[in-house]
């Protein structure tokens, strides 16, 4: 069964959600970080997804207070991403109650610092991500396209022991348009043991249900959650029937 990661992000301490990551396109929503995790928590969910999205366009981790409040007030499996450059950072993200950390440019731009990081923390506690836009890997909160190719990308970190990628695919994230679940198979049919989380385009359980019958590990959602398209009760059950 795929695992269910709802997913917060988090701008000026407040719970939004981006269209295909544009900055510009940005929805704001009533709950606090803190109390919208502990609404997760209350619905059975054990693990959260946070963005740090003032981060990722800092280049450096900001909202270190919100994670902290988190992973204080909840017992949540928190996995943090957002503006991790430096060690500095990531320091940070896992003193203030992070669990796992999610790193993408830092794995295009500084190849032998991210490896330093898989040997120090252990390849369980760090998940990469493959932000996805034309088939390239795009950096900086989205903002700048590099020049590798997603395939290229995966090979590289698979073999140097990489377990955990997040796979956000731009152009449907924030849409509700239907995650890219073609995608996330070809994926899948050529690295069959990683712990791939399908992330972007969830729309309703139905997609959900499909990305499982695909046979994606897990997956994050959260536009559909604010947006009152996913009954999270319905979804609790369906995972647990």
């Amino acid at each position: 069964m795929i695992e269910l990661i709802p997913a917060i992000d988090i701008i000026d301490g407040k719970c939004v959600r981006l269209t295909e990551g544009d900055y510009g396109r940005k929805t704001v929503y009533g709950s606090s970080p803190v109390e919208m995790a502990q609404r997760f928590e209350e619905l059975g969910f054990k693990r959260l997804h946070v963005v740090d999205l003032d981060g990722a366009k800092s280049k450096h981790i900001v909202n270190t207070e919100t994670l902290k409040e988190i992973t204080a007030k909840t017992n949540l499996v928190v996995d943090f991403g957002g503006g991790i450059k430096t060690t500095d950072d990531i320091e940070k993200a896992f003193d203030n109650g992070a669990a796992m950390v999610t790193v993408g440019s830092v794995a295009i731009t500084n190849r032998d610092l991210f490896a330093e990081w898989l040997a120090k923390y252990g390849a369980e506690r760090m998940i990469l991500g493959a932000d996805v836009r034309h088939g390239r890997i795009s950096i900086n909160g989205w903002k700048e396209d590099s020049d590798e190719n997603l395939a290229e990308f995966l090979r590289y970190y698979v073999e140097k022991g990489v377990c955990n990628v997040l796979c956000t695919e731009i152009s449907k994230d924030g849409t509700l348009a239907g995650p890219a679940t073609e995608l996330y198979k070809e994926i899948m049919a050529v690295y069959p043991h990683i712990n791939l989380i399908a992330s972007g385009g969830v729309s309703c359980i139905d997609d959900i249900k499909r990305l499982n019958e695909a046979g994606v590990p897990s997956v994050v959602f959260g536009k559909a959650i604010y947006e009152g398209r996913i009954d999270l009760t319905e979804l609790w059950h369906w995972q647990n029937a």
